[in-house]
């Protein structure tokens, strides 16, 4: 297993040959910092003393010619140690990773998502650092100290025994120091990791923080971690400057016996000059490996601690097997057997007691009974989530906990009373099982998927299709693709306002050059498009000096401001009446942080034609521009307004063209809108209406035209690419179990587990799924199904009631009803 591997095991047998070449350089590197030195001491003693040129010129290229040269090998050397050190990471993290996901359901109920992860970053990242200079660092450095010992020793022997004999010292005091530090460092991983906890915990628990406002309670529980984590990174540097202060001060009192020692002997005439230089420089270069050394050991010992406990947090075994032991998978028809089954946790608290059943192929079971009567426990047991380890569950005569996953999971389906949805498409969610069969099988997961006939077919069955065509109505098509869609659909645009157009008047206001549009603003009615970039028109335009010289021009200003001002002057004193009600602000354009502005401004102007302030064109502007007269009612627009914005649009387009033709994007039945829905697109219009009723009349009429111009099944597969976001957050509870069923049924399981599957789902939903199941998968799957309404199981094969881990009562429903026992109670308290 990845995590019975020592951290040394790990460093000396992978990247083999990476390692003998980092060998290799290292060798020549040693050479090539030792052989500088005595390019020193051959300069003095020979080329100064003796003044031959052509001897300094040779002795300082080969000086520069080998200083270069060391400076490459260690360049390259450090390039190749750490790439070791991201190769191993890599093998190290993924293994782990594939290892943490086999662990049992049982460790992840007891062990925060927190610690998981900051072992699976930060923590096996510092390990990995040092695996990729576990075999060059200490090579290369020890090679080097003992060089520059020898060339010392050479030089002047006494002189050198001075010299490291100061290092033994050293060596006595620094790990005694480490120890310290190891132990505080092993307090500070476990203190991040529980930080890394409570940050978790409050990020997936961010409604309920907001629905109770606390933040401060939040606040204070990470601060508490973080208090912890500063009081042991400070005492961490007592010791690591203490370790540093160490070094330092027999670095320096290296150099004070050089210094004393050698300049004695130098004076006396026991050691040339040159010698000294080169001695001096020998000693100088020692500390460079020495410091090494230390670093290295430093990192060691942190690493050791983050591996150890990597290595505790996770050495557990998987419960099940993940390959077959033969390759030959076994062929499974869906007969199930439990037999004197019992189930504890934590050796304890017993769960199930003596569950006996059985079920051939193709039969249905329905378990029931009161919260907490360990139905869930049973069908995870089934579905091998959970190991037992008394009794026995036989699936087709063999062993259900002897069997591998891959000999199970082609023929399971499981589904969740909360199925989990993962960040992507809907459709990469549906496919999940069946992708996660192809790799289990060792075959390329998206060559063997289902086609699309066979999704939408399932994502009719589960009554997911709605949901799906509306994804696919408000999806956006590029500019940069599906140029036939987009031909279709304009063509379906047209086929749409001709069929359609009188039928859909009293319900969508279609888009028409000539005409002014009452349930548009009226920036829009001006532009008759809207911006390119963010934005809408209502809100750019207002802050437009060009836009306004333009208004200027063909006499439209003055009247937007006294619209805006009548605007205020109907609004204002209304909604101070009707104080802060959303529902009432809906019908303003006015809203309610912008109620003061208007009011000063409303009492300002008290004459009928007033001269407008230069401060208050914009906001009078504004509100003008985002009035809708067919939403605001209480204003109206007058109608030789209206005319001169008729007689403007087509001026306005022209002398943006001239101005700047990028800024807006205009409607014409001939075009494309790529950033509007592909509904928008269709309709070319407007809703006059927010109520249900006008959106099912539209959608019946869409829905007609999508078949009759053979577009319905390409707008469901724009559906299928619907991003759900994190967790499938952008989805309901109810179609999230939908999308959880699809995947499961998808498989064609021979053995399909339901834990309270349809909890979330409308009554209609609820019974097409059940009639698929009556149906569609009558004999072809046996059915464990955990319900919850009871009505859905009255033609099931058997019915298992449990009270406290046990099956008090077992048979058919009518047998149950008859017998006037529990499930005759559950039956009556439901109704």
């Amino acid at each position: 297993m990845i995590l019975k591997k020592s951290l040394w095991s790990w460093a000396l047998t992978r990247c083999r040959g990476l390692q003998a070449l980092l060998l290799l350089l290292i060798v020549f590197t040693v050479f090539f910092r030792v052989f500088p030195l005595e390019m020193q001491k051959r300069i003095v003693n020979e080329a100064i003393r003796f003044r031959k040129i052509d001897t300094l010129f040779l002795y300082c290229g080969l000086y520069m010619g080998a200083v270069l040269l060391a400076g490459i090998l260690k360049y390259a050397i450090n390039v190749l140690q750490g790439y070791i050190g991201q190769k191993i990471l890599l093998e190290m993290r993924t293994g782990l990773y594939q290892h943490v996901l086999q662990l049992p359901i049982g460790f992840y109920r007891r062990t925060p998502p927190g610690m998981v992860i900051s072992a699976l970053t930060s923590e096996i990242s510092s390990v990995a650092e040092f695996l990729g200079s576990a075999v060059a660092v200490p090579v290369v450095n020890v090679l080097t100290l003992g060089t520059f010992g020898a060339y010392m020793f050479y030089l002047n022997p006494l002189l050198a025994l001075l010299s490291l004999s100061i290092y033994p010292f050293e060596i006595a005091i620094i790990p005694f120091l480490q120890r310290r530090f190891n132990r505080l460092n092993s307090q500070r991983v476990t203190e991040r990791r529980a930080m890394s906890n409570a940050v978790g915990e409050a990020v997936s628990g961010i409604h309920e923080i907001h629905a109770n406002a606390s933040y401060q309670l939040e606040s204070e529980k990470v601060a508490r971690f973080a208090k912890k984590l500063f009081q042991l990174r400070h005492r961490m540097n007592l010791f690591k400057f203490g370790i540093k202060f160490t070094n330092n001060f027999f670095q320096s009192l290296g150099p004070f016996l050089l210094f004393l020692l050698g300049g004695y002997y130098s004076i006396q005439g026991h050691f040339s000059l040159g010698a000294l230089v080169a001695f001096l420089s020998a000693y100088e270069k020692l500390y460079d490996p020495w410091k090494e050394l230390m670093d290295f050991y430093q990192n060691y010992q942190n690493a050791a601690v983050s591996y150890g406990r990597i290595q505790e947090a996770f050495d557990v075994q998987p419960e099940f097997r993940l390959l077959a032991r033969d390759k030959k998978l076994v062929a499974l028809s869906g007969h199930l057997q439990v037999e004197d089954l019992f189930f504890d946790v934590h050796g304890k608290i017993r769960l199930l007691e003596q569950i006996n059943l059985e079920l051939q192929p193709g039969q249905r079971l329905a378990l029931v009974g009161l919260s907490g009567s360990g139905k869930s426990t049973l069908a995870m047991i089934l579905a091998q989530l959970y190991r037992y380890e008394h009794g026995h569950v036989y699936l087709d005569h063999h062993e259900l906990r002897e069997l591998a996953k891959a000999e199970v999971i082609p023929h399971l389906g499981f589904v969740a009373q909360y199925p989990f949805i993962f960040d992507g498409s809907i459709r990469e969610n549906i496919l999940y099982g069946c992708r996660a069969l192809s790799t289990v099988a060792g075959k390329t997961a998206p060559d063997d998927d289902p086609g699309s006939e066979e999704i939408l077919h399932m994502v009719d069955q589960v009554g997911l299709t709605d949901d799906i065509l509306r994804f696919g109505l408000n999806s956006l098509v590029g500019a940069d693709c599906c140029q036939d869609l987009v031909h279709k659909v304009i063509r379906a645009r047209h086929r749409l306002h001709d069929a359609w157009g009188l039928e859909l008047a009293d319900c969508v206001e279609f888009f028409q050059k000539g005409t002014f549009m009452e349930h548009s603003s009226i920036a829009t009615n001006i532009v008759f498009g809207y911006p390119s970039g963010e934005g809408r028109p209502c809100e750019i335009l207002p802050k437009s000096p060009r836009f306004r010289a333009f208004l200027q021009e063909k006499g439209l200003l003055e009247p937007l401001l006294a619209l805006g001002l009548d605007v205020s002057r109907r609004t204002v004193p209304l909604m101070r009446d009707l104080g802060d009600d959303p529902f009432f602000f809906q019908q303003s354009p006015i809203p309610p942080e912008e109620l003061d502005l208007y009011q000063a401004i409303m009492e300002h102007y008290k004459e009928e034609h007033p001269a407008f302030q230069p401060r208050d064109v914009e906001p009078l502007l504004a509100l003008a521009l985002r009035t809708v007269p067919g939403k605001h009612k209480m204003v109206t627009v007058p109608r030789e307004l209206r005319a001169k914005i008729l007689e403007a649009r087509p001026l306005f387009r022209d002398y943006c063209s001239r101005k700047d033709p990028e800024a807006f994007v205009y409607y014409s039945e001939n075009e494309y809108l790529h950033s509007r829905t592909l509904l928008d697109n269709l309709l070319f219009g407007r809703l006059k209406e927010d109520g249900s009723w006008a959106w099912d009349k539209v959608m019946k009429a869409v829905v007609d035209l999508l078949h009759e111009e053979d577009l319905y099944d390409r707008v469901l597969e724009l559906g299928l690419e619907f991003q759900v976001g994190s967790k499938g957050d952008r989805l309901s509870g109810g179609q999230k179990q939908k999308v959880g069923i699809a995947r499961a049924l998808l498989k064609k399981p021979r053995l399909l587990i339901m834990d309270e599957a349809t909890a979330s789902l409308d009554m209609a939903s609820q019974h097409r799924i059940q009639h698929y199941l009556d149906v569609e998968l009558r004999g072809k799957a046996t059915v464990v199904s955990v319900a919850h309404r009871l009505e859905t199981i009255r033609d099931y094969d058997l019915i298992a009631v449990m009270k406290s881990g046990q099956i008090v009562e077992m048979g058919r429903y009518q047998e149950l009803m008859e017998k006037r026992g529990l499930f005759y109670e559950l039956v009556r308290g439901n109704d």
